[in-house]
């Protein structure tokens, strides 16, 4: 039996913010997302048709890309009676770029 030195109320309080850095990462994970990611970065805002246009995709796989980034909150969805908008949250890509930095560095800063 492998026994781990980190405490259990320690483990329990790092899994929350694990959890969702985790939701976030996979969310990144398809490459149709990542191609949406930068379509949002060159708009302010845009509907699920213009996605859908730039990346030759049918408009349900759009719409559960678009699904999957909103729940992992990295892109904000506004309804509206006409076209319902979505837009990249720049602090939510903020957050998950210092996340991954913080990761990279207390995983490699003892290798130095």
């Amino acid at each position: 039996m492998i026994e781990s030195s980190v405490e259990p109320d320690r483990v329990r309080s790092a899994r929350p913010d694990s959890s969702a850095i985790a939701t976030r990462f996979a969310a990144l994970s398809h490459p149709a997302r990542i191609e949406i990611l930068r379509h949002l970065a060159a708009h302010r805002s845009c509907c699920c048709g213009e996605v859908v246009e730039r990346l030759d995709l049918a408009q349900s796989t759009v719409s559960q890309h678009l699904k999957i980034l909103v729940e992992a909150g990295l892109v904000r969805f506004e309804p509206d009676r006409q076209r319902s908008r979505y837009q990249l949250d720049h602090a939510a890509l903020a957050d998950i770029s210092a996340s991954l930095a913080a990761l990279i560095n207390s995983c490699c800063s003892s290798s130095r």
